[in-house]
């Protein structure tokens, strides 16, 4: 018996968008010029968040969106998918199953978070246009590292329930920017992103995470090519971390904010 098509997606405008054997659908305008993250960066980062090393943050992130027992969540920028999978597979194991929406610009990232999870849809968009995602969809968002849409994120999610960010404090992996050329957090991140989402959320908590994180060659590499700092090296993560030699750190401080605001 052969299968079965593709879904289709369609609006009352007479749009039609199909999903592909993949398992996401990409709304990115034809002839976009905006470009997500790389297989390679996306390689870094999967293999940094399989040893272990932003447990701490995967399992803040959860213990802020669990009590909410969200039926549908909405991660925007979801990378590789880990956190939303571990986000998903919490919520099954506390008895309310969820299903995930993992958006990004990058269409093998969506690939990624998709693969062998029934549970997850993937939509290739960019966070800064207008989402193509229906009004109050989710009861719950989930923005880790990533780009943010504060009108665009109320209007997606239904009233009261719960929007949780992570971001950087300026101290994050600071032993290792100073010796690499990564780029620097901006000091106050946590103030200017409850200041951006005011009109619309209320802030209902925020954990401050921070540990000491041991560096290896392999890891400094890792933290240097899995994020924005890749775009901006001009040299490969592998050759910034020759060029460090001797000079690499034995830790490195994680230090971020958890940030979870209610929809008004």
């Amino acid at each position: 018996m052969p299968d079965a098509a593709p879904p289709v997606l369609g609006c009352e405008s007479g749009h039609r968008f199909d999903v592909n054997k993949r398992g996401y659908v990409s709304l990115l305008p034809s002839r976009t010029r905006v470009v997500g993250d790389s297989a390679e960066m996306l390689d870094e980062r999967a293999a940094l968040l399989a040893s272990g090393a932003y447990d701490p943050i995967r399992e803040a992130l959860i213990a802020a969106v669990r009590p909410a027992e969200p039926r549908t969540v909405l991660d925007s920028g979801t990378g590789t998918g880990w956190y939303l999978h571990g986000l998903l597979d919490a919520l099954e194991a506390a008895g309310a199953p969820a299903r995930g929406l993992a958006s990004d610009l990058s269409p093998a990232a969506v690939q990624r978070a998709v693969r062998e999870r029934a549970d997850v849809e993937g939509l290739v968009a960019d966070v800064h246009a207008p989402l193509p995602i229906r009004d109050a969809m989710a009861d719950a968002c989930t923005v880790v590292f990533a780009p943010r849409n504060p009108p665009e994120f109320a209007r997606v999610l239904r009233p009261g329930v719960v929007l949780v960010i992570v971001v950087p404090r300026a101290d994050h992996l600071a032993e290792l920017r100073a010796v690499s050329g990564m780029l620097d957090v901006p000091e106050g991140k946590a103030g200017s992103v409850e200041a951006s989402l005011a009109p619309w959320f209320s802030a209902a908590s925020a954990q401050h995470v921070t540990y000491a994180l041991e560096l290896t060659a392999d890891r400094a590499r890792q933290l240097q090519g899995m994020g924005p700092s890749a775009h901006h090296l001009g040299r490969s993560p592998a050759d910034v971390s020759s060029a460090i030699g001797r000079a690499l750190p034995e830790a490195a401080t994680v230090s971020v904010d958890v940030l979870a605001f209610t929809r008004r």
